[in-house]
């Protein structure tokens, strides 16, 4: 990987090289902050984005799969040789880059040792030149996740302050869950000291996952919008569950999904989505695509407390 004090200013410079020559498209977007539960989440709007080629879900033989050889343009470093650094090729917040397996790897396993050292390698980075960045990990279809080869996203914090209207306040939310627990869903958080080793952030990793497998299993409230269901022909290294891991150098956050999203109903009585949430939302942001969804959440910011409320396990609190 290119020196850790070197990686921000790196992925900065090939990501103006990629826009200028074409290998990446970036979709700019519109924001607005609203308070939910007394938490800034951001809303970002992309009409663009509606005509983004589809990407495959099904693990089919016959997909290409963007990762199996990164297109050069977008390149960034390996890590090692398990993994390597590569330009998001549909970013809509700046210098979005992606740390992926060298070999395929299945998005819905468990995360290893190695995975998780890599993404922290990057966190750390950006610590040591005195900038943030939020790591998020999507598996299992209720979780947002769009591709099968193995893969962590990161987004620079300067970034996605992007767009932000002057006097707005917004800061990443994984970072302040550890001392809240007002929202609708139920997730897990551990803190990460400045020298944990690989070990031990996957050892935090792992009981987090136990834990979200435990409250998967209990009974759910009369009023639970949809079933959990069990994988019971999974690989041996397979999650039974879905969920959203975020990262910062700071803490680690597993959120598990019960749904990737819901549609909500407009002043007029028109439902639109649904709005597909994916692990962003730990960081405190969300897409929506249509003017509708724009419209109607910056309207009536009890929208994002419905979407919130059906994506998750309930929380106890609620």
């Amino acid at each position: 990987m290119a020196s850790s004090m070197a990686l921000p200013s790196f992925v900065r410079r090939q990501f103006k090289a990629a826009q200028s020559a074409g290998d990446l498209t970036f979709y700019s977007t519109q924001v607005a902050v609203l308070s939910c539960y007394g938490l800034p989440f951001q809303i970002r709007f992309s009409p663009a984005l509606a005509n983004k080629p589809k990407s495959n879900k099904s693990g089919a033989k016959k997909s290409v799969d963007p990762f199996e050889t990164p297109q050069r343009g977008l390149f960034i470093s390996n890590v090692g040789t398990s993994h390597y650094l590569v330009l998001n090729k549909f970013p809509i917040i700046p210098n979005h880059f992606i740390l992926a397996t060298t070999e395929f790897k299945e998005q819905t396993d468990l995360l290893e040792e190695e995975d998780i050292g890599a993404a922290y390698e990057c966190l750390k980075a950006y610590r040591e030149s005195g900038e943030e960045l939020f790591g998020f990990f999507n598996s299992g279809d209720h979780s947002g996740a769009s591709q099968p080869h193995r893969h962590i996203q990161f987004l620079p914090v300067e970034s996605m302050h992007s767009g932000i209207e002057v006097g707005l306040t917004w800061n990443v939310l994984a970072d302040k869950l550890t001392s809240t627990k007002d929202l609708p869903f139920q997730y897990f958080v551990s803190a990460i000291p400045q020298d944990a080793t690989p070990s031990h952030l996957h050892s935090l990793y792992v009981v987090m996952h136990e834990a979200a497998c435990r409250i998967s299993q209990e009974p759910r409230s009369a009023s639970a919008t949809a079933p959990i269901v069990l994988s019971e022909t999974r690989r041996v290294s397979e999650s039974p569950i879905n969920y959203n891991l975020g990262l910062t150098d700071r803490v680690m956050v597993l959120f598990p999904r019960v749904s990737e999203g819901i549609g909500i109903e407009t002043e007029e009585g028109k439902v639109v989505g649904p709005i597909s949430i994916n692990g962003t939302i730990l960081g405190g942001t969300l897409l929506v695509k249509s003017n509708d969804e724009w419209e109607t959440l910056r309207s009536d910011p009890t929208k994002l407390k419905t979407i919130l409320s059906a994506i998750g396990i309930q929380s106890t609190k609620n």
